[in-house]
């Protein structure tokens, strides 16, 4: 008698609605879904991004002012694939500017991904944020890869 007592006692406890654990897992899971910002996005893309780009540039891509700049609406995003492609196979050091704004921060290269990987990490970012420019394709990383054979960090020369 006692243990289902106990049972229906800790059930209620843990499934209140007023429970903080439930609460704070699901602010989670909604701070999670911020990235999601189009119901296609590919997944590959979402979590390579949450793995090696949301620490710095933030859920919703709107990265940390004066440290690290943003992926949103960004002309570095949206512009030139080749260069964004370089920026993750060689890194980034210097000065850059981005939607007007000054940023120095060092970028560390991420050339031990493969191609496949990059593409859709690239393509998810270009199609995110409120950006919307087509998506990188394996051949051109691969391309500028081999164009780009020692992808060591280099100064902003792109």
């Amino acid at each position: 008698m006692i243990k289902p007592a106990i049972t229906t006692m800790i059930l209620v406890l843990l499934f209140s609605p007023k429970n903080e654990y439930l609460k704070s897992n699901n602010d989670f899971q909604i701070n999670r879904q911020k990235i999601i910002q189009k119901p296609e996005i590919n997944d590959e893309g979402k979590e390579l991004f949450i793995k090696y780009c949301l620490s710095c540039h933030q859920a919703d891509g709107s990265g940390v002012p004066g440290m690290y700049p943003p992926l949103q609406k960004s002309d570095w995003v949206n512009g030139d694939k080749t260069r964004l492609i370089k920026i993750l196979l060689n890194g980034l050091q210097g000065e850059i500017e981005v939607n007007g704004e000054i940023y120095s921060q060092f970028m560390p290269k991420q050339n031990n991904l493969t191609d496949h990987e990059i593409a859709n990490l690239l393509t998810f970012v270009r199609q995110n944020f409120g950006n919307s420019s087509s998506e990188i394709n394996e051949k051109e990383v691969s391309d500028t890869r081999e164009k780009n054979p020692k992808s060591e960090l280099k100064k902003l020369k792109y």
